[in-house]
Order: structure tokens, then sequence, then C-alpha cells
């Protein structure tokens, strides 16, 4: 294959070359033509690359990666270069992107992989029969995922992965909450820690059109950055029996809020009108094992060096309540100036609350105690 010309440019992403447009390098915004690449997104891919490879170590069955939305093939390709599967399956709508993936594919000498250029509900509905599912499917679009969920999960065999992509930001976050409620059959609201309500809303509708298909879908990893939310979910072809839809119940007045499968119109703390997030997924947003797995899989990897920090916060909160709070916005309801994060920690847990960081704010931490408790412990911390 002939080199293409100067508009182009040959980079190393972990242990693999991609040719990527010069531009996506060279601008500030990535241009959408000829192809889009985002290298802002590298830990994005470095985190996909670090989860497939702790799940490929446990899955028995075949390691087929689908992935609906490729752009130049960089998670794809890594995928195929840097991990052991039998066969890779890149799409996407733009013949130039998939060029520039074939040419890639050529400089790292990767056999296993195929494209093909399809819209992506009819991309994946080629894999939607037994035997011939993905265990890993990726899905990565502009905007919302929403659309991609059902198709998705069909494309996903028995015990596979399903990960998928929001970076319709501004509807998760509250801005919009009627296209929310259209797109993710939930309403968020604003508050601090609206990244995690964001992240809920994605994995109830998942669970909503998982339940309709008779699925069930396991969340094992979730990911909040500035531009993205991400999603890992463990697919089960068996009915979901679980209580795990429901509402975040949120008091504006005195900050007190939690997780319920009920709305209630008052705080129980103090009386005033609750604002409600939801119906949206209340259970457990990591499990424990696989993000240990996740850290174990990433000292064999060439990842980001912020990737092993990352993960070992989400460890730490994997077993914790639903719903942070943040050091400023405790400081700011007591009007003082806020404690060190540490310190407010251990100062919980020697009240006997548990409590830990999150990896969704670098001031947030999650805790056992409701708002008063918090305030009444920081107190002491002054």
């Amino acid at each position: 294959m002939e080199f293409p010309d100067e508009t182009f440019q040959e980079i190393i992403e972990g242990k693999t070359k991609l040719l990527v447009p010069k531009k996506s390098i060279t601008d500030k915004v990535p241009p959408m033509s000829p192809a889009f690449f985002n290298p802002r997104a590298k830990l994005n891919r470095d985190f996909s690359i670090i989860a497939y490879s702790a799940f490929l170590q446990k899955f028995e069955g075949p390691k087929i990666f689908l992935e609906g939305l490729s752009g130049v093939g960089a998670r794809g390709l890594r995928v195929a270069n840097e991990l052991k599967v039998e066969k890779v399956v890149i799409n996407d709508l733009n013949p130039s992107a998939l060029q520039m993936a074939k040419y890639s594919a050529s400089l790292n000498e990767i056999k296993n992989v195929e494209f093909t250029e399809k819209e992506v509900c009819r991309f994946f509905s080629n894999y939607s029969k037994k035997g011939q599912r993905g265990s890993i499917v990726d899905i990565d679009p502009f905007g919302s995922p929403a659309a991609f969920f059902d198709c998705g999960i069909r494309a996903t065999m028995h015990g596979g992965i399903l990960s998928t992509a929001a970076t319709d930001l501004q509807v998760l976050n509250g801005l919009f909450q009627s296209a929310c409620k259209r797109k993710y059959g939930g309403i968020p609201i604003r508050t601090e820690y609206g990244n995690e309500i964001a992240i809920r809303l994605i994995l109830g509708s998942l669970r909503t059109v998982a339940a309709r298909l008779g699925v069930t879908v396991i969340p094992v990893f979730v990911e909040s950055e500035m531009h993205y939310y991400r999603t890992y979910v463990k697919v089960l072809n068996k009915p979901d029996q679980k209580e795990n839809l429901g509402y975040i119940l949120h008091c504006k007045n005195c900050g007190n809020r939690k997780i319920s499968l009920e709305q209630e119109v008052e705080c129980e703390l103090c009386k005033s009108k609750i604002s409600i997030a939801g119906p949206l997924w209340i259970d457990k947003i990591f499990d424990k094992e696989f993000v240990q797995d996740m850290i174990i899989e990433n000292s064999k990897l060439e990842t980001d060096k912020n990737c092993e920090k990352i993960l070992l916060k989400c460890l730490e909160e994997a077993e914790m309540q639903g719903t942070y709070y943040t050091i400023d916005e405790v400081a700011s309801i007591m009007k003082s100036s806020p404690p060190k994060l540490e310190k407010a920690i251990s100062s919980l847990k020697e009240s006997n609350f548990s409590a830990s960081v999150t990896v969704f704010n670098p001031t947030g931490f999650r805790t056992s105690a409701n708002i008063k408790e918090i305030i009444k412990i920081f107190k002491t911390i002054q």
C-alpha cells in the first residue's frame, strides 16, 4: 500500500501504528473530514484496552470484537494488535475512514481484521444470531448511543461485554430535560454530582432495553471524562429479576440526597420539596473483581500513567453507596472553608461511617452519612 499524501500523519498509540489526518493532531477541534480522529480520547481508548484485556483473560468463548462506529479504526486496531482476539470487525459508513483503517492494519501487519461499510444497526444485525455474536461489542457515536442499545445488545453473546460512549453531555447533565427523557427514558437534575446521575441514566436506559429483550445487563466499569461518558456492561441471556431501577432524590435546600426505589415529595431531613432524577440505575456501577483484574492487566499494557491512579480510586469506591458529595459543596452549605479531602474521609471513618474517594470528582467523596451527619463531623475538623 502506498503511503498517502502530506495531509495524513502516522502516529503510535499504545503499541499500534495509526494513520490519522494531520489536522486532527494540529487543529484545536479535530475536523470531520476526511475522517474523524480525536487524539484527546487516547485515555478513553486506553481504558477500553485495559477493560477488554481484563475481560478476555477470564472469557472462555470465541473472542470476537465488533466495532460499530470505528472512525479511523484506532480502538479496533489496538484491540487486534495488542490483545489476543480471534477476529476484529471494524465498521464505519465513511469510506475514507475505512481506507485509513486498512492502511493502519497493513502498517501493523494485522491479519485478523475485517472491514465493513454499513449503517450501525444493519451491521450489528449481521451478528445478532446465536453463534455469530461478538464477545465484545463497542459503540462510540457522536452524541447519544441510545438509538443503538437494542441492536448492540442483540449482537452481544451471552457473557459478553457491551461498551457504549455518550457525548451528549448537556442533555444528560440536565440542560435539556425533555430531550433526555425522550432519548434515555429518565429525567436528570442539575447537581454537583450530575456526571454520576448521567451515567446512571445511561445504565437505566440500557437495563430497560435489555429487559424488553429478556436479557440482563450488569455494569462492570464506567468512565466519566470532560467530553464523554462510557459504560461497560456484561450481557447475560436471562431475564433480570432484580429491582435495580429507581430514583435519586435530591434536596436543593439542605443538600441531602438518597437513592430510592420510589419517588418521594419531601426531604426526610428538612421537609423541603424534593427534586427527582430518574428512573435510572440504582445498583452498583463498578464490579470490584473486574476493577482488580483491570489493575493487573494495566501493568502489562502500554497505557497512560494516570490509568492506575484512576483504577485504584474505582476499586476503593466499588462497594460504596450511590451518589457522592464534594468538599466544596459541603463547605458552601456550612459557609466555611473546606477541609482537606483525606482528613474529611478519615474523620467520617472515625465516626463509624463508611467513606471513600470517588473517581467522578477530584474533591468528591462517598459516605454512608447524610448531610447533617457530614456537617456535624466537618465542624469538628475546622
